[in-house]
């Protein structure tokens, strides 16, 4: 059985990669697919603090936001870089094996991927996220022999490149915010966005991210979930932080980042203390299942 990807090849909105300049909505794009490096690689290391969520819905009120029991989850992030001449056969059988991973291997709590639908500065084409129970589990999916054997048949041949990022944060205590499951989580927008702080920043970055956590908070209407947390891969230390929001739509993402508040936070909180970003962003359709 094979499962489809939860992607979409097209979408009426385009944004361009966040800039320091303006790191909200830009003018419209045509739509980018261009064409790994590294090695699959990571380990524990500092952090400031625990990773943080957030999860909105509009039956809650963000007045009982931190109230709330939590437990701890792993957050894993590939981004992929595909070959220009890749064919959507190519593509769907990169993306159902990906995919497919979370069946094979234990640990794996959920699974979102698709094309990536907006250009960016290092030209990736392709997401893949998934939630892991804690930090072994994501150890032992990276040596996994299944796992090595995907990449190796399945990825490598249609890639030239590639970007993991890993944090650990936390969610509701709850089954279906732990698992990504429900009606919620069957379509929207997923956004990644990895930071690089500036090393003299410490004592910045904490606040810098509560501000965007209260924010978003602010939005339960747009938002399903998000959650951000310190960089722990060592094959990626060039971002110190990463961010992943569950948006309900690509309008709910539209209104989002073109707001005042958001917009205010990003130029007072974190354009200061900001090395370098990259953001992306893919849609995310139920999800089909073919028996093969």
């Amino acid at each position: 059985m094979l499962i489809q990807a939860h992607c979409s090849t097209s979408s009426p909105i385009h944004l361009t990669h966040l800039s320091f300049q303006n790191p909200m909505l830009s003018h419209r794009l045509p739509f980018n697919v261009s064409g790994f490096n590294g090695v699959l690689n990571m380990r524990s290391g500092q952090r400031l603090g625990l990773g943080t969520t957030v999860s909105a819905s509009s039956e809650r009120q963000s007045s009982s936001f931190n109230e709330q029991k939590k437990r701890k989850i792993v957050e894993h992030i590939c981004l992929l870089k595909a070959k220009a001449d890749l064919s959507d056969e190519e593509e769907n059988d990169m993306l159902d094996y990906l995919y497919t991973t979370q069946y094979q291997m234990a640990g794996v709590l959920s699974v979102s991927l698709g094309r990536i639908s907006n250009e960016n500065l290092d030209n990736f084409t392709h997401a893949v996220y998934m939630r892991f129970q804690k930090k072994e589990e994501l150890e032992k999916f990276y040596d996994k022999p299944f796992y090595l054997r995907v990449l190796k048949e399945h990825v490598f041949p249609y890639c030239h490149g590639f970007l993991n990022v890993d944090y650990e944060s936390e969610v509701e205590d709850d089954m279906l915010p732990i698992f990504r499951k429900g009606e919620e989580f069957n379509y929207g927008v997923e956004f990644v966005l990895l930071i690089s702080f500036a090393d003299k920043a410490i004592g910045s970055i904490e606040d810098a991210l509560a501000s965007l956590e209260r924010v978003m908070v602010g939005f339960p209407s747009l938002i399903v979930q998000s959650t951000q947390g310190r960089n722990f891969n060592v094959s990626s230390e060039e971002y110190t932080h990463g961010v992943v929001t569950r948006f309900r739509s690509f309008k709910a993402f539209e209104i989002f980042m073109s707001s005042s508040e958001y917009k205010d936070i990003w130029k007072s909180k974190f354009q200061p203390i900001t090395q370098k970003i990259l953001s992306v962003y893919y849609s995310v359709d139920p999800v089909g299942t073919e028996i093969m």
